[in-house]
């Protein structure tokens, strides 16, 4: 395997050089071999780094040394880049914050596990060895924010097992839909689904439990729907997967909706998404104007994806 070393000297009298160099490098993850000698695996990226490490030096004065060196054969240097610690620390600050969750504090709570994240996904950006550590943390960050997710909401249905019917849009057109009163995303995004692609007139019925759901209205989102959790799906999913809509941009929604109502995979957009409906919804009380402004925010995400999608 081949690494990257970089070696470097600053003048004494140029802290603010000094200072601005350390901080990259422990950004980068980079090991230290002894003082002034800095070793990365050989990336793409750590390469990136480490030259504009350099050229920074270079240009305050000092000198610095790019070299790709072989690793040796009677040793390793991997084991410098265990991050089994780092982890074994942010899993126990995981496992405080969720001693702390109750059903009336889980956006308070939220809050804190946003800077986990955070913290989580900075010290993966440096783990250039990833084993059982890194995934623990991911799967306990994961747990916690389903916890939460649940607590906020906690009549939200169950998945249950099998195939999702397919749906004649035409067969679907002017109706009246029915779910659970003060949505959240996967309600939200799903009313915005039906309305945007699947039933341009429906009118949504906003409810107290399923049980008040009208007898000729569609149910969403809640036990004993028409569409509803099915297979690891959430609703908004399984919503598209009914109506055959295949399109890259709904299907990056999809991905956004199922990790903020259920968790797993983390996208980019999440956490300002989230941030976005979460302050919606503190200050709409009225459901009608709630959908009203977080169709705006699903319509703009869905232009942004479909650019992306058509970009070369």
């Amino acid at each position: 395997m081949a690494w990257l070393l970089l070696i470097l000297t600053l003048p004494t009298e140029n802290a603010t050089a000094r200072m601005r160099a350390w901080r990259s490098l422990k950004a980068s993850g980079a090991a230290v071999l002894r003082d002034g000698a800095y070793l990365l695996p050989e990336r793409d990226r750590c390469r990136a780094i480490l030259e504009s490490i350099r050229g920074d030096v270079q240009a305050s004065g000092g000198s610095a040394y790019l070299l790709t060196v072989a690793e040796p054969a009677d040793d390793s240097f991997t084991g410098l880049f265990d991050r089994g610690d780092a982890y074994g620390d942010l899993l126990g600050e995981i496992t405080q914050t969720s001693q702390l969750l109750t059903a009336h504090n889980g956006q308070k709570v939220l809050k804190a596990v946003r800077q986990l994240r955070k913290a989580y996904i900075t010290l993966q950006s440096i783990d250039f060895f990833p084993g059982e550590a890194q995934r623990q943390t991911e799967s306990a960050l994961a747990d916690l924010q389903l916890r939460i997710h649940r607590s906020l909401t906690p009549d939200e249905p169950h998945d249950v097992p099998g195939n999702i019917p397919r749906r004649n849009s035409a067969d679907f057109r002017g109706r009246t839909w029915a779910t659970r009163r003060r949505p959240w995303v996967d309600r939200l995004a799903s009313a915005w689904l039906i309305r945007r692609f699947i039933d341009p007139e429906a009118t949504i019925r906003w409810i107290d439990s399923a049980a008040d759901c009208p007898a000729q209205a569609l149910g969403f989102d809640f036990d004993g729907a028409t569409f509803s959790h099915i297979g690891g799906k959430v609703s908004f999913e399984v919503l598209a997967a009914s109506f055959d809509l295949a399109d890259p941009a709904l299907s990056r929604i999809g991905g956004l909706v199922h990790y903020l109502d259920v968790g797993g995979v983390q996208p980019a957009e999440a956490i300002g998404v989230e941030q976005v409906l979460a302050g919606l919804r503190s200050v709409i009380d009225d459901d009608d104007r709630l959908l009203l402004a977080a169709s705006g925010v699903f319509d703009g995400l869905y232009g942004a994806f479909a650019n992306d999608a058509l970009a070369p």
